[in-house]
This record gives C-alpha cells, sequence and structure tokens, in this order.
C-alpha cells in the first residue's frame, strides 16, 4: 500500500503495467504489410520530414493523412510531427510561421497564390493529468491574459484551454483522438509506427476514440464534432463508429456550450466543406445529434432535404471531389435563401402591417433581418456577409438582359458566384430554364455573340407585346399616382436611359407596357406630333 502510494507520487506508475496501456505498445509495420503506396505521399510533405531528419530531429508524416494513406487514398492534407519545438522548426524553413495559442504549430508554405500549400508541422506533446494542470475560471476570450505564460491550462468543466508542454511520441499518440489518426508514417524507410493498434481498426473499418470517450470530449468538445467529420468522411467506405465511442456523443453535446461561437462556427464550416456534407446530415440523424450543436447548422439539417438546399449541399460535395475550391458565402446563400425570399416578397406586398417597399429596399432589409436573425456576431462576418449580401442582391438583375446591365453584371467580382446560385434556382424551377441558359452563353460570348444575343431579346419582347396588343379584353392597367413618373418601371435599374419605355417598347422584365399618351393640358402644336424624340425627357420634366 505505501509502495503505490509512493509511486503514485513519484510518478513510477508511468512505467507500469496500467502505464503501458494508456501510452499503448509501440509497434513498427514494415511496408510489406501496410502496403502504402509510396507514389501516393505528397513530395513537399517528404521535403519536411528529410529536412527535420537530416537536421537531427525526429520526423514523421501523422494522422488522417497516413489513414487514408493505408486505405489507398490521395490524402489532400499533409500533417508532419516532430520532436522539434516550433522556435525550431521555424529557423530551418524559409517561408514557416508559427501559429496558434491554445496549440502552437507551424505552418510551412510552398508556393503563392492559390497554388499555394500549407505542410501543418506539430510538436510531439506530453500526456498530461488534467487534475495537475493550472485552472482559469472563464473561457479563452475571458481569461486570456491570465492563460498567456500558462502551457497546460483547463477551465471549470475540464476543457484544455493550452496544450504547449513537449513530450515523447507515445505520449503524443496517446493525447490525439482516434486510433486510426494516431499512426506515424516515416515516408524515407516506409515504416509506420502504430500505438493504439490504427491499423487494426483501418482494417475493420472501426472509428474509435483512444481512452474513455467521455472524458476525451470533456477534455476538447470539438471531439464530437470530429466524430461526426470522420464518420460522414469514411461512411462511403463502410466505416462506423464504435459503440463506446458513440455513446457518449448525445450527452457531451451539452459541453458545446462553453465552446466559443467563432470556433464552433469554423468547426460547422468543415463539416459542410470537406466534400461530404450530404453524408454529414445522415450522420447528424442518425447519431441524435440533428439539433443543439450549433443554430446554423440546426437549419442546414433541417432544410436539407428542401430541393435548393439539397441541390447546394450535392454541389458542394461534387466541386470538392473535383478539386474545385467552394466558398461558405455560396452554401450559407443557399441555406437561407428562403428566409430572404420570403421577407423580401412580404415587404413588398405590405404584409402584416408593414408599409409596402419598392424592390430593392425590400431585398436590403430582408437581408439585414436574415443576417441578424440567423448568422449573429461569428468570425469572419464582415467578408462572408458581403459575398452572401452580393450574391442575393444580383438576383433580380438577372431578369433584366437589355441596355447595359448585362455587361456590367458579368464584370462584377461576384458575378460566378451569383449566377451559380441562379443556375440552381433554374434547376428546381425558381428560374426558368432559358433565362439561365442565355445568361451561360452570353457570360462566355465575344462581343458579336452578345449583340445578336441582347437583339434576341428584344425580338422576344416585340413579340410578346404583340400578343399583348392583340388582346381582346386587355386587363386594364393599375392607376398611377400624378407625381409618380412613368420611367420608374424598375425601381433597381441603374440609369434612367436603361428604363426609360418608349410607346410599343417593352420595359426590361419582359412586360409589355402601355403606349405613352400625350399630356392634354395643352392643345398640340401642329409641327409637333407623338414621335419619341422629345417624349422622355418632357416626361421626367412634366410630371
Amino acid at each position: 500500500m505505501i509502495k503505490k502510494f509512493i509511486d503514485k507520487l513519484l510518478g513510477k506508475n508511468a512505467g507500469s503495467a496500467q502505464g503501458k496501456s494508456r501510452f499503448g505498445k509501440r509497434q513498427e509495420v514494415p511496408a510489406e504489410v501496410h502496403k502504402i503506396d509510396p507514389a501516393l505521399v505528397d513530395e513537399r510533405a517528404k521535403n519536411v520530414v528529410t529536412t527535420l531528419q537530416q537536421a537531427g530531429y525526429e520526423a514523421y508524416v501523422v494522422g488522417g493523412a497516413v489513414r487514408d494513406l493505408l486505405l489507398g487514398l490521395r490524402p489532400k492534407d499533409f500533417d508532419v510531427a516532430t520532436n522539434a519545438t516550433p522556435e525550431q522548426v521555424k529557423s530551418l524553413f524559409r517561408r514557416a510561421f508559427i501559429i496558434g495559442r491554445r496549440f502552437r504549430i507551424v505552418h510551412v508554405v510552398y508556393g503563392r497564390g492559390r497554388e499555394h500549400e500549407v505542410i501543418e508541422v506539430s510538436t510531439f506533446r506530453a500526456y498530461m493529468d488534467n487534475a495537475a494542470a493550472e485552472q482559469v475560471a472563464g473561457n479563452e476570450r475571458t481569461s486570456k491574459g491570465e492563460l498567456a505564460s500558462m502551457k497546460h491550462a483547463v477551465d471549470a468543466s475540464g476543457r484544455v484551454l493550452r496544450d504547449n508542454v513537449w513530450g515523447p511520441q507515445d505520449e503524443d499518440a496517446a493525447r490525439r483522438d482516434f486510433t486510426v489518426n494516431a499512426m506515424y508514417y516515416d515516408p524515407a524507410n516506409q515504416v509506420v509506427v502504430d500505438y493504439h493498434n490504427g491499423i487494426k481498426d483501418a482494417q475493420k473499418l472501426t472509428l474509435r476514440m483512444i481512452g474513455d470517450p467521455a472524458t476525451r470530449y470533456r477534455e476538447d468538445p470539438v471531439r464530437i464534432i470530429r466524430a461526426i467529420r470522420f464518420s460522414a468522411k469514411l461512411a462511403a467506405l463502410g466505416f462506423k463508429i464504435e459503440t463506446k465511442t458513440a455513446a457518449p456523443l448525445v450527452e457531451s453535446s451539452k459541453l458545446l456550450a462553453d465552446v466559443p461561437q467563432s470556433r464552433l462556427f469554423d468547426e460547422m464550416l468543415k463539416l459542410l466543406q470537406t466534400g461530404h456534407a450530404v453524408a454529414t446530415v445522415e450522420q447528424l440523424n442518425k447519431l441524435g445529434l440533428a439539433r443543439g450543436i450549433y443554430p446554423l447548422l440546426d437549419v442546414v439539417v433541417e432544410r436539407a432535404d428542401q430541393p435548393f438546399v439539397k441541390a447546394a449541399l450535392q454541389d458542394t460535395d461534387r466541386r470538392v471531389g473535383e478539386g474545385k475550391p467552394v466558398a461558405p458565402s455560396f452554401l450559407l446563400a443557399c441555406v437561407l435563401w428562403a428566409d430572404v425570399r420570403d421577407g423580401w416578397a412580404q415587404r413588398q406586398e405590405g404584409r402584416h402591417g408593414q408599409r409596402a417597399q419598392p424592390p430593392f429596399p425590400a431585398l436590403q432589409d430582408a437581408i439585414d433581418d436574415v443576417f441578424n436573425a440567423r448568422i449573429g456576431d461569428v468570425s469572419g462576418r464582415g467578408k462572408l456577409a458581403a459575398d452572401m449580401r452580393e450574391i442575393w442582391m444580383m438576383q433580380p438583375r438577372f431578369d433584366k438582359r437589355t441596355g447595359s446591365t448585362p455587361y456590367s453584371l458579368v464584370e462584377q467580382a461576384r458575378f460566378r458566384a451569383a449566377f451559380d446560385f441562379m443556375r440552381l434556382r433554374a434547376d428546381v424551377g425558381e428560374v426558368g430554364e432559358a433565362i439561365a441558359e442565355w445568361w451561360q452563353e452570353f457570360s462566355t460570348a465575344d462581343d458579336v455573340r452578345r449583340q445578336d444575343l441582347l437583339e434576341q431579346v428584344r425580338e422576344e419582347q416585340k413579340v410578346r407585346q404583340r400578343v399583348r396588343v392583340r388582346d381582346p379584353a386587355p386587363a386594364p392597367a393599375p392607376a398611377r399616382p400624378r407625381n409618380e413618373p412613368a420611367a420608374r418601371l424598375n425601381d433597381h435599374a441603374e440609369s434612367d436611359d436603361e428604363v426609360e419605355v418608349e410607346a410599343g417598347a417593352v420595359p426590361p422584365d419582359g412586360e409589355a407596357a402601355a403606349p405613352r399618351k400625350r399630356r392634354r393640358r395643352r392643345k398640340p402644336r401642329p409641327a409637333g406630333g407623338s414621335g419619341g424624340g422629345g417624349g422622355g425627357g418632357g416626361n421626367a420634366a412634366g410630371e
């Protein structure tokens, strides 16, 4: 009894059978067993590992990249783990940057612009007992000053706020989340180092948490979201979450209330933008986590079966699968479009006792309402909100295919995103297919073809106008206020010359306009006919 007590005080239990079980047994698996194809390893990741090894440090490809390599997949991202400190890593590379406070890591950057690649390098971390960590009463934001000098700190619930104590590789493996993500691959000698039977779990298609799942979720509740993300990503390969790993998920999800909203927002985007958005929604429903993780994610899951949102989720997965970029603004704009569209209609019609508004102010106010109700104050809202607003505000402009509007619209920075948004609307029947095809051709055509397309629209409008003129019983035009200019046929037009309509012409939205009547305040002069030469200017000046 006394010996056990002394051993516990001196930390000798780390070498006991219990300690071996906690940190696992090192297994070095050769190439003929794991059968990883070296050609699937990124050359820049190899370069980082080689540079660190030549400097005298241990270095391995680690995490999800090793898991994917074992499964015969080409990883999209490569992470490296080493016993070199962040400062030592940074000194070895020309373009390397230390980032993070909670976990200090190094980003080694190759290339520039959109073609650049980042290899993330982390230092082996010690497996620290949270009971021995420094404790703070608040969170990362409220205790920022207090945490600045701490290497290992937790909050009152046991959530780790700082974890920057370096240690050996076996302890680093023990503090990782899932067994299939805790393997190390040395591309030089093609050996996989495995402490927790990750290779066996990969072969059994099992996602298993290292250690006690409830404790691990309490240390970092975001592991709950990671469990969902990995299970969704690997579901197509037949992976399933181990029963013990899945059991505490629902109960532990309450701990997410203490995680900063900005971090939850970023984790939500990872769920939706890694190429498995549809599978993620299925996993959330299957695991009983359809609600409660993050308010905006609740909306995504709730609307996932709606044709427009479903099409957006599928389109996002397709683009990621094809290696094309995706933007959170586009997907969130699709998810919240129903709110914007309904609010826009309500404001134009003056429902619920509101005063009716013109189209564009109504759209702007509807967008503001959605931002306040759904987005809130989260990291990156400035650019996110600006991009979403542009996508939404361009939608009514696609209805106008005359004058200079088509030329100015295709030059907008967010035109492609707005067009793709409108294209999805056409796919679900919200917009005419012909309009989507017209804009598709106009956006890629040369100047001659663009003139032909504009002339085609004018001819179509003339045909529609002639049909309306031959209508034996036309509907009476709504009364126009005495002081309202006849030119205000389209409140969101860009300039006056785009909205003035001559007798027999058709306004921008394709509806035929009633012929302009001559004023009867004075007798017509014999030399002045009813031609259109000065009609527009006269209306603007006299009314």
